[in-house]
């Protein structure tokens, strides 16, 4: 025997499935806005970091590298690049100021810009408070 499914009980379908999928987007929005002071670093944000933020828009660092999965895939992913520089400034700055002006030939590599050792301070900040992001491992971003 089927049933006839009528105008009422389609009507009841909608409304019951809305409500249920707004409480459960609202249940979900609820349960991330408290995890996240356990998972953003805020505590790290300084003003050297935001400085270092406004140096990565202002060069455009994004077209080229990613940074939490998120940019262009030209270079490498710098989520963990404070990690992988031995969490050293000292070989961060290095790196940096050793480039060649031109880059390698043959070779894809990234400009000099010429930053200030303010500048590489700033920027070495930002990277390390990207890192303490907890991003649960993603993306995986070995560098090889």
């Amino acid at each position: 025997m089927s049933e006839i499914f009528t105008k009422s009980m389609a009507r009841n379908i909608y409304y019951g499935g809305s409500a249920f999928f707004i409480l459960l987007f609202l249940a979900l929005t609820f349960d991330t806005h408290n995890a996240l002071p356990d998972r953003d670093n805020r505590e790290a944000l300084t003003s050297q970091a935001k400085a270092g933020k406004d140096l990565w828009e202002k060069y455009d660092c994004i077209g080229c590298h990613t940074l939490l999965g998120e940019g262009a895939y030209f270079a490498p992913e710098l989520g963990n690049v404070y990690e992988r520089f031995g969490e050293s400034k000292e070989a961060f700055i290095g790196f940096m100021k050793s480039r060649p002006k031109d880059g390698v030939p043959g070779r894809r590599s990234m400009p000099q810009f010429n930053f200030t050792d303010q500048e590489l301070d700033a920027l070495f900040e930002f990277l390390k408070y990207a890192d303490g992001i907890n991003n649960e491992n993603w993306p995986p971003n070995v560098q090889g």
